[in-house]
């Protein structure tokens, strides 16, 4: 993604219009900015949190101590030696969720990891025989239709059944929680796979931000890192599979809704995905949100239909990417080696970037809610 020359850091192509909230580690712990014309205002005096401030958001800046051009406080990626300034996941107390197979494409591939219990060298097999009986019929059915009934009555009468594809074609949407509040890393941090996985991939995804009264209030990048081969052994390890250390980023900033970036610029968002190996490999990869089988907002009304989040949430969308390129034996697919950079990116929102390792090789995350309350109440914040 080609930044504007005037700007090295990874904001949105029109960074200039935007308003962004993220939040920093100045030194004495994590601080809630807002990001106008450039310029960084420190808000923690009239909002600690980004949950209060989302949750107070009318369209009116809160007062903030000026922080100067963010271009000029010195953030760095943490494997380019030591930051002035950190740069944290955008988002604190809310709660991280994440939806699953909303994708024609990702719906496939999950039914490929299911028969291929988790071995990657038969997904190939499975690939062909599915596109043989199953074709694009599901790229044109809408989720939850009378014509998703009669495919999945045909799919069965066919043994081609799935659990996944009842969460892409059927009434109810996948959502679950991929991540305790306080525990993704930000931009320019590690991100993390388990040690004992050897088939899995980066997620890029688009990020919706609501706050605890359901509104929907601006979005983000993601990268909800996925292990086939444990999801691929049973789905009921999709607790191992998704929650491990580092292994949630979001970022650079949330960008809140305006008239210059509204929910239809999230619905015709074109997420770029860029991996670049130690060993010189190269993997790109494209999700068109236009594409997804249920919209942003249906998805959001999901989570939210018989549960409340006080501090608000953040719901992954979603990705059509199909990590199926082989990267070192015929047959076998992708998967991540330490030291792959990933960069996911898309114009009104900027560019997320991680370099991956192991999560027991991450730093570990030691800084929960608990610890939160006590670094506000030491710097006379609450």
């Amino acid at each position: 993604m080609t930044m504007p020359a005037s700007s090295p850091f990874p904001l949105p192509a029109d960074w200039r219009d935007a308003i962004l909230v993220g939040r920093m580690d100045l030194g004495e712990g994590p601080v809630p900015v807002l990001v106008r014309h450039g310029q960084v205002f420190d808000v923690s005096a009239a909002a600690p949190t980004v949950s209060l401030l989302l949750e107070t958001w009318d369209g009116t800046l809160p007062e903030g101590r000026p922080l100067g051009d963010i271009n000029d406080l010195g953030l760095t990626r943490a494997w380019d030696g030591k930051a002035k300034v950190k740069l944290l996941a955008p988002v604190d107390l809310q709660c991280i969720k994440a939806c699953g197979v909303t994708f024609a494409v990702s719906a496939i591939e999950r039914v490929i990891e299911e028969r291929a219990k988790g071995v990657p060298g038969r997904a190939q097999s499975i690939r062909q025989e599915l596109a043989a009986k199953i074709g694009t019929d599901i790229k044109s059915v809408v989720p939850g239709s009378p014509e998703a009934a009669r495919l999945k009555e045909t799919l069965i009468a066919d043994g081609m059944w799935s659990q996944y594809l009842e969460v892409a074609i059927g009434p109810d949407a996948e959502v679950f929680t991929k991540a305790p509040p306080l525990s993704a890393v930000g931009w320019g941090d590690m991100i993390g796979v388990r040690s004992t996985s050897t088939w899995n991939n980066p997620e890029p995804e688009v990020v919706v931000v609501v706050d605890r009264k359901g509104r929907t209030l601006g979005a983000t990048l993601g990268n909800d890192v996925n292990l086939r081969d444990y999801e691929g052994r049973s789905a009921l390890l999709l607790g191992e599979a998704k929650d491990n250390n580092a292994s949630t980023a979001i970022g650079p900033f949330i960008r809140l809704f305006d008239d210059k970036f509204t929910m239809d610029d999230v619905r015709a968002a074109v997420v770029e995905l860029e991996i670049v190996g130690a060993d010189n490999y190269r993997l790109e990869g494209r999700s068109r949100m236009s594409e997804i089988s249920r919209d942003p907002l249906d998805l959001v009304g999901q989570t939210i239909k018989e549960h409340q989040y006080p501090d608000g949430f953040v719901l992954f969308l979603g990705t059509l990417f199909a990590p199926t390129q082989d990267r070192d034996n015929p047959g076998m697919g992708f998967t991540h080696k330490e030291g792959d950079v990933v960069r996911i990116s898309t114009p009104k929102l900027g560019v997320l970037e991680n370099r991956v390792t192991t999560s027991k090789a991450a730093p570990p995350w030691n800084f929960g809610i608990a610890d939160l309350m006590k670094n506000l109440v030491r710097r006379g914040l609450i």
